[in-house]
């Protein structure tokens, strides 16, 4: 069993719940009601808001602010939560905010992200599993991230904007619409520049699904049919194919619109 290290110079509640092996570094603040998760390293200068769950083992970088009250002037001293999955890597000046009571009560995190420095992910805000951040990227609230998906530095999402699985917004970029899967979005305001054929083949996506997700991309956005009729089309084409299927779905259901 491993041994839970607290630096005597941090604050920590006798309300908190450290697990095994976490470790907690000089002038962190880990408040009454917050649980971090066992392994977890939280290595200095760390701030955790009430109502805020780490899972295990993650890493969290001095400066990051974790769980502080959204940014929403709605918000009224609710109890609500940041939610945080396991093995994260949350760097240098990541903040995070918990939900609010409108918006679910809850900001949730998956599991094997990378928030690269002064990464934000706002208030009510869903992130998925394997996700980059890269510097600074930018999440305002009611924001769903999938998985897999990567956001540029220095770029921002807008509020209740859905960003697919296995998307790529490229760097400086302002998303006001919905980032598809596999596309490459990018600009200000953001629009998409075809499909991400390098990252589909770092992937190990099979040559036969790109092909397809290529003549799906071609038909809906190149094509002079309706996006119904073009939809229509690629249904009766290629029906059969799981990320085509995603793909045509993800559109569909889209409420803002997609960046065309």
């Amino acid at each position: 069993m491993s041994e839970t290290v607290v630096d005597p110079r941090a604050i920590v509640d006798r309300e908190a719940q450290l697990g095994e092996g976490t470790y907690v570094g000089p002038f962190c603040v880990v408040p009454a009601g917050v649980i971090v998760g066992d392994r977890s390293r939280l290595e200095s200068h760390v701030a955790l808001g009430r109502g805020t769950t780490l899972g295990p083992d993650n890493v969290v970088s001095p400066m990051a602010s974790l769980g502080g009250p959204p940014q929403d002037l709605k918000y009224a001293g609710e109890d609500t939560g940041l939610r945080i999955g396991a093995r994260n890597r949350i760097r240098e000046f990541v903040t995070m905010n918990r939900g609010t009571a409108s918006g679910g009560g809850t900001t949730q995190v998956g599991d094997d992200n990378l928030f690269m420095a002064y990464a934000h992910v706002a208030h009510d805000c869903r992130v998925g599993n394997r996700t980059i951040f890269a510097n600074a990227a930018t999440l305002a609230g009611h924001v769903d991230v999938g998985n897999d998906a990567t956001i540029g530095a220095f770029s921002g999402v807008h509020q209740f904007t859905r960003v697919a699985q296995n998307a790529f917004i490229g760097g400086y970029s302002v998303v006001t619409q919905d980032a598809m899967p596999w596309v490459m979005t990018v600009g200000n305001r953001a629009t998409s520049h075809g499909l991400n054929l390098v990252g589909l083949k770092r992937k190990g996506v099979p040559p036969e699904t790109i092909a397809a997700l290529k003549r799906c991309y071609v038909t809906l956005f190149r094509s002079k049919l309706s996006l119904d009729d073009a939809i229509r089309a690629v249904e009766a084409e290629q029906n059969d194919v799981e990320e085509v299927n995603y793909f045509l779905e993800f559109v569909r259901s889209s409420q803002r619109g997609v960046c065309r």
